[in-house]
């Protein structure tokens, strides 16, 4: 029996070399494959980290651009809200002019009435004051050197001794600005 149990195990064995064989051939077979796998992944790995670095890139070229016309689009709306809201107030200021000069038409008359120029008077400081308030201010041309950006030259007279040629001897109508924004320009007589 123990020559049969020998016999037994002796014809296992080699069956279970060549099972044991066959199993580690192949276990190298695919280590030596997989090499190559390895780069070519690697390889592509690399490809697709370049693309999608390209497209982060672009991505936020695409993103700056969109914030810097945002930031341009909303400053422009700014000075375009604050131009017509001073385009209003000047039209308001050009349309009320004229009830100021005829207020200081008015309080420059002669009258024997004093309550009646006191009257005026004081709607005269009102009505500069709202103006004030505004940003309106008087053109001060009047002794000056004619400047055409802030007045109108309607007459030339002879200059009186001591006074330069281009000065402006007298204001016919006074000037307004709204702002650094001429509203309505000085008329005035300057010297020859």
């Amino acid at each position: 029996m123990e020559e049969e149990k020998k016999d037994v195990q002796a014809e296992v064995q080699p069956e279970a070399q060549h099972q044991a064989e066959p199993q580690t051939e192949p276990q190298t077979q695919p280590e030596a494959e997989a090499q190559p796998d390895d780069a070519a992944q690697a390889a592509a790995a690399k490809a697709r980290a370049g693309e999608l670095e390209k497209q982060l890139a672009e991505l936020k070229d695409t993103f700056l651009r969109t914030a810097a016309e945002y930031d341009n689009f909303r400053k422009r709306s700014v000075r375009e809200h604050d131009a017509a809201f001073g385009n209003g107030v000047s039209h308001a200021v050009n349309l009320l002019l004229p009830v100021l000069d005829t207020l200081s038409y008015a309080a420059n008359a002669p009258t024997g009435d004093e309550s009646y120029k006191k009257g005026v008077l004081m709607t005269l400081d009102k009505a500069n004051s709202a103006f004030a308030a505004m940003g309106v201010t008087e053109i001060e041309a009047a002794g000056k050197p004619f400047d055409p950006e802030l007045a109108t030259a309607v007459m030339q007279r002879e200059a009186p001794e001591g006074v330069e040629s281009g000065t402006v001897l007298e204001v016919l109508q006074k000037g307004y600005r709204l702002g650094d924004k001429v509203v309505r320009h000085a008329t005035v007589i300057v010297a020859e």
